[in-house]
């Protein structure tokens, strides 16, 4: 999956506001509210924590079918 410049705009957003955001990966939904939006082994990847649990996730962009924040 590629972000567009609205989706990139809204991720910083959520990121900076505490928003959460909703992934799907191969037909799983992650609700996860992102920490920082970093670049690894030349790949965008998500840092994110389980809003329940407080569990970190690691979730690659390039592996997402969609990213949608949740108003």
């Amino acid at each position: 999956m590629q972000l567009s410049v609205k989706q990139y705009d809204a991720l910083e957003r959520a990121i900076t506001d505490g928003r959460r955001i909703s992934v799907f990966r191969r037909g799983t939904e992650f609700l996860v509210i992102p920490e920082r939006l970093v670049l690894r082994q030349r790949r965008e990847c998500i840092e994110a924590r389980h809003p329940t649990t407080g569990d970190h996730l690691t979730i690659w962009i390039d592996e997402a079918d969609s990213v949608e924040i949740v108003r």
